[in-house]
């Protein structure tokens, strides 16, 4: 059983997870199980150029943040589950919990994140009930959300990045799935909001 699954190795998904991953020298979360599922074939950074990322080389193209991201996650937080290779195909409750189906496994998890982009061909099962049109996308493009409260799509189900209604920018997307896991910090902290720093 994970304390919490990510699924979707994009942005939101790899930021969710570095975030998670970094608070295990805490108290209320040093022996938290943590994964991410990394699927990543149809994330839009694939294609993406960044030359207005603060923080960011000129230059910097998505394709390598995606795997720097996952070489970063591994080195600087081993205890980080990453699971490769492996799609998910439906999301349904169990008791205390989730099962993640994937198309060569099954996982349990007592939280899920949905970290995958926003594009309509989603199809994973479980989520239909919450698919809406995109509140911040042209109508054209047919792009979608779950529909959340603050990331909150239903208790211990969270969305993060453009799916959870905020608009493609890369910045943005980060910061969603960093807000995720602070906010599933806090709940592991018995409701005291916290964060986590490195400090020189």
């Amino acid at each position: 059983m994970f304390d919490v699954l990510i699924i979707g190795g994009g942005a939101a998904g790899l930021s969710c997870a570095l975030v998670l991953g970094s608070a295990k020298k805490t108290t209320y979360a040093n022996n938290k199980r943590i994964g991410i599922i990394t699927h990543q074939k149809a994330s839009d950074l694939q294609s993406a150029l960044f030359n207005n990322v603060l923080g960011l080389s000129f230059g910097t193209t998505g394709a390598s943040i995606l795997n720097e991201g996952k070489t970063q996650l591994s080195t600087l937080y081993p205890h980080v589950e990453q699971i490769e290779k492996e799609k998910v195909k439906e999301v349904v409750r169990i008791n205390h919990g989730f099962g993640v189906i994937t198309n060569k496994n099954t996982y349990k998890s007592k939280l899920v994140v949905i970290a995958v982009g926003y594009s309509n061909l989603i199809n994973i099962k479980g989520l239909e009930d919450y698919i809406e049109p995109h509140p911040r996308a042209q109508a054209e493009k047919n792009r979608i959300w779950l529909k959340n409260i603050d990331h909150v799509v239903e208790p211990g189900l969270y969305v993060a990045g453009t799916l959870a209604g905020w608009r493609s920018q890369f910045a943005i997307a980060s910061g969603s799935g960093a807000q995720v896991a602070t906010d599933i910090l806090t709940l592991w902290n018995d409701g005291k909001h916290t964060k986590v720093h490195d400090k020189l």
